[in-house]
Formats: structure tokens, sequence, C-alpha cells
């Protein structure tokens, strides 16, 4: 039986990770093609998360990124969201197969991928090779 300490502690850790999806989200914006070629010509960093509503590792990766990307180091990062389920034209573009999908980007040059990756110290390493 759960005891209360414990079911407040589930609750808090509940709360915690919808509010840091949801800031992530707020920061990413939609994938826009001008927008991402005007950051890989002014050689920017960049990062492409590819994820679905649905998806669990999506949402586990919601916070590391959330928390990464408010890292100074990381300030410069343009992130952009791609919907796994409705944009299968980005899919094809970026050879993604799976949500959960990061690439990151320096200027024009594929600098790092993932798929699945829930590992808040391998994923703040593959941002690091884009700045």
């Amino acid at each position: 039986m759960l005891s209360k300490r414990n079911l407040l502690g589930a609750l808090g850790l509940c709360l915690t990770l919808s509010l840091a999806s949801v800031a992530f989200a707020q920061d990413k914006k939609p994938f826009d093609r001008a927008n991402f070629e005007a950051a890989q010509a002014a050689g920017k960093p960049i990062l492409i998360d590819v994820s679905a509503p649905w998806c669990p590792t999506c949402k586990a990766q919601a916070p590391i990124l959330s928390r990464l990307m408010s890292d100074p180091r990381f300030k410069g990062m343009i992130a952009f969201s791609i919907d796994y389920d409705s944009q299968k034209d980005l899919l094809r573009t970026f050879n993604v197969q799976r949500q959960s999908t990061l690439i990151v980007f320096k200027g024009k040059q594929e600098a790092g991928r993932s798929t699945g990756d829930t590992n808040p110290a391998s994923i703040e390493a593959m941002l690091a090779k884009a700045i």
C-alpha cells in the first residue's frame, strides 16, 4: 500500500516532468525550412527533436532537453520540433525511422544523432558536438 508520502512524491515527480515538458515545448519551434536554412547559413548550433505526443521515450527526453537548453553553454542553440505522426516528408528529408530521434547540426554539418536515448549525460555530449 502506498504511503501518503510516497503518493505525494510520485505526484510531485509527475508535475515536475509535465512542467519541464511544457517548458521545452515552448523553447522549440515547429520546423520551418527557411529558419532552419538561415540558422545553418549563420553557423548556429541546431537541435531537431523528432517526437510524438504518445511516445513515452519522447516524454522522458523532454525534461532532459529542457534542462540542457537552459544551460548557458547551449544558449545559442536553436531547437526545432518535427511531429513524427504528421510530418512524414521531413522524416524522409532527415532520414528518420523512429520517434524520439534527436539530431544536432553545427551549421550545415550534421554533428550527431540519437534515437531512443534518455541518458542525460549522452544527450548532453551529443548537444555539445554542435557548439
